[in-house]
């Protein structure tokens, strides 16, 4: 716990993309996360790979349904994005890296 709040008082977005193997869709939203984050989180985040078929149980343990599922572990509270990230701008609004303009 001391390591998450250290981290977030360094302004270090920690994410945590859920796949199973190097499947396209997994594939893709790697290439995807690591993106927008380079555009729009530049030196200021960690993108943590966890593969399923490795480690099955984190599933359960995560509430991990689909995949690829994406988690923002920092800053709090906890945002949970499914699918390939594609979608630039659902992303940043998801994560809440941009607000929601109406």
């Amino acid at each position: 716990m001391q390591e998450h709040n250290t981290s977030y008082e360094s302004g270090i977005w920690k994410l945590r993309l859920y796949v199973a193997g190097q499947t396209p869709k997994s594939v893709a939203a790697f290439a995807n996360l690591t993106k927008i984050c380079e555009q729009n989180l530049y030196g200021k985040y960690q993108i943590e790979v966890v593969d399923l078929l490795q480690h099955p149980h984190l599933a359960r343990e995560y509430n991990i349904f689909a995949i690829p599922t994406l988690i923002r572990q920092l800053p709090p509270p906890l945002k949970q994005i499914i699918g390939d990230l594609s979608d630039q701008e659902k992303v940043l609004v998801g994560l809440e890296i941009k607000p929601v303009i109406n």
